[in-house]
């Protein structure tokens, strides 16, 4: 169901969605009088918390509001786009006014305009997104202390901190769009809603000089009493810290690598880019043309369930009022679809999947996994090889698909962690890699809006001494 327009902003919001729907209703009405038969307008707020500490001390606390308003206006198939964080009628006005003029001098473009009518969310259920976190500042440095002081308190080798931080974030819009001169018809978006998110994290240094180890750990949800506890999570982060003690190099070779479920996200984020609408209509990626095609190995699949209650990744509709659907976006390996907003499902002369904005809660599964298939038994199917636990760089070529990235991690022999290894470079190709995943751990991690176990990759070149 659509929300209700309260006259009362939420807890911790200065504005109320009735007042974003006034605006919005003065901005569609200005760009109405002004000639444009289309127009979206956008209201928005933010509102948040971040400390820092370091070392038992206060480092940083930020208290941050944001606001803004933007408007596009069409003009036949030419579009203009402005913002402005002032809510007067005047300024509103003016912002109108300057889209409008946008809109005139710019060259027409044959797939611009607002989505299809049937592809509006007409009517969106509430994911329960949004849980305010009423955190007081000396609460926030209190958890954050807590946290780092947990890390030094695992063992003496603790002998520094990078810091440890609090986030309590949340925000809201209201969004609405003019077709064809008219409002609040079917096929005519308008809606909005809260959502929340909130974070823990703390990063430990273990050894002196020229042996310090560093790593981290956090915790992240949009309910506050969903976060781990300060002292899980800080004596978590001490123990990854620890173990990276004594890291060598290891001879340059090729092996089977075996990526931690953080790590094996941002491969799962890779394939998401890769068959993201902008890339595709640019040729800009190595899997253009993908569509039917097997790019990951036969045993997995990839699903996207926008309307989980609570998920991190979830929305009832994408940026552009599109109403979003679970779907099965892998198969077998096969490619069933893409990431397509609007503009670039134009493009390429398909429908929308509801993407503008990006992916929603994806996960990543195999066919082959077993309960029991925990890091333990990940690392009994990796052998021997390289456990990667932490990548560096941005070395990823998204045309051809070549991959080389800065690794940390764990040597392994005879399926358990022989020593830590650092300064090494893993490289392949994507293409290969997306078809050489041998298996996916039971271990499964969400990040963000991606949740995937431990994944092990058949071959790939490590680079050491």
């Amino acid at each position: 169901m659509k929300n209700t327009a309260s006259t009362q902003p939420l807890a911790g919001f200065q504005y109320a969605r009735s007042q974003f729907e006034e605006w919005v209703d003065l901005a569609l009405s200005h760009a109405k009088q002004l000639g444009a038969a289309d127009a979206a307008a956008e209201v928005s707020e933010g509102a948040g918390l971040s400390v820092s500490v370091r070392k038992g001390e206060l480092e940083n606390v930020e208290r941050n509001r944001d606001k803004s308003l933007g408007v596009t206006v069409y003009l036949g198939r030419r579009r203009g786009n402005a913002s402005t964080s002032d809510f007067s009628a005047a300024a509103i006005r003016q912002t109108v006014q300057a889209a409008y003029d946008i809109a005139r001098f710019t060259a027409e473009d044959p797939v611009a305009g607002l989505p299809d009518a049937q592809d509006i969310a007409d009517h969106y259920p509430d994911l329960d997104l949004f849980h305010p976190w009423a955190i007081s500042t000396e609460e926030a440095v209190r958890l954050a202390l807590e946290c780092e002081a947990a890390a030094f308190a695992t063992s003496k080798k603790i002998s520094n901190s990078e810091g440890a931080g609090v986030s309590a974030q949340q925000s809201h819009f209201y969004t609405a769009h003019l077709r064809g001169g008219e409002r609040g018809k079917p096929g005519i978006f308008s809606g909005g809603y809260a959502s929340s998110r909130h974070s823990l994290s703390v990063s430990p240094i273990a050894g002196k000089g020229a042996k310090m180890q560093r790593d981290y750990w956090y915790t992240s949800h949009r309910a506050p009493q969903d976060l781990a506890s300060p002292q899980a999570v800080g004596r978590y982060a001490a123990e990854r810290a620890l173990a990276r003690l004594n890291a060598r190099k290891i001879p340059t070779t090729e092996c089977p690598v075996l990526f931690e479920s953080p790590m094996a996200a941002g491969l799962l984020g890779a394939y998401v880019q890769a068959t993201s609408g902008g890339a595709l209509y640019r040729k800009t990626t190595f899997l253009a043309d993908s569509l039917g095609q097997r790019v990951m190995a036969p045993h997995l699949d990839i699903l996207e369930d926008p309307h989980i209650v609570n998920g991190k990744g979830s929305a009832p509709f994408d940026d552009e009022g599109v109403r979003t659907a679970r779907r099965v976006v892998l198969d077998e390996g096969v490619v069933q679809g893409y990431f397509l907003s609007t503009y670039s499902a134009r493009k390429l002369g398909m429908r929308t999947t509801g993407n503008a904005g990006g992916s929603h809660n994806l996960t990543l599964s195999s066919r082959l996994t077993q309960p029991g298939d925990d890091l333990v038994a990940m690392l009994k199917k990796l052998g021997r090889g390289l456990f990667v636990t932490e990548l560096m760089g941005q070395g990823v070529n998204y045309v051809t698909g070549d991959y080389s990235r800065g690794a940390a991690g764990y040597w392994v022999e005879n399926g358990e962690i022989a020593f830590p290894v650092q300064e090494v470079t893993i490289a392949g190709n994507l293409k290969d890699m997306l078809l050489g995943i041998e298996a996916v751990g039971a271990d499964a991690y969400n990040y963000g809006a991606k949740t995937v176990g431990s994944v092990l990759v058949n071959r790939m070149k490590v680079a050491g001494s």
